[in-house]
């Protein structure tokens, strides 16, 4: 039995980095637009993938005489849930990014204010702190465990 379960999409692959233009703002209607676009996109991919689970899922759906094959679908379709769990929660994010992009709440971190930059953006576009107050909450999530 082949697992078939793949590895949730945890960044966007297959696009074209924005160029800003001559004396552009941060934060400009084109950039936000970008980003909205970028993250639709990535939330259409990740919602094919559901669907290929559920098709994958009904279709591979036996009921196995030997347990051990048994065992193995039920391994396999287990991993495949919980994948798709971590996505919807992927998209749940995603879906709260677009949010702060029409409220024009985009690009700029959380907790200090500044911008957390386009090319951070494109590789993370949930992203926000900026990285160096992301580096510190790691360092703060290590070592207190929390």
């Amino acid at each position: 039995m082949a697992n078939t379960a793949a590895q949730p999409r945890e960044r966007i692959t297959n696009f074209t980095p924005y160029e800003t233009k001559k004396g552009e703002e941060y934060m400009s209607a084109d950039m936000l637009e970008h980003f909205k676009q970028l993250l639709l996109q990535w939330k259409q991919e990740l919602m094919e993938e559901v669907d290929r689970t559920m098709h994958h899922m009904q279709e591979d759906a036996a009921n196995y005489a030997d347990p051990s094959d048994r065992a193995t679908q039920e391994e396999e379709f287990s991993l495949e849930l919980r994948t798709r769990d971590r996505e919807r929660k992927l998209i749940k994010k995603i879906d709260q990014t677009i949010d702060r992009i029409d409220k024009d709440d985009y690009g700029f971190c959380d907790q200090c204010g500044v911008e957390i930059g386009i090319r951070r953006l494109e590789a993370r576009p949930t992203a926000t702190l900026c990285i160096d107050c992301k580096t510190l909450a790691e360092i703060r999530e290590r070592q207190t465990g929390i």
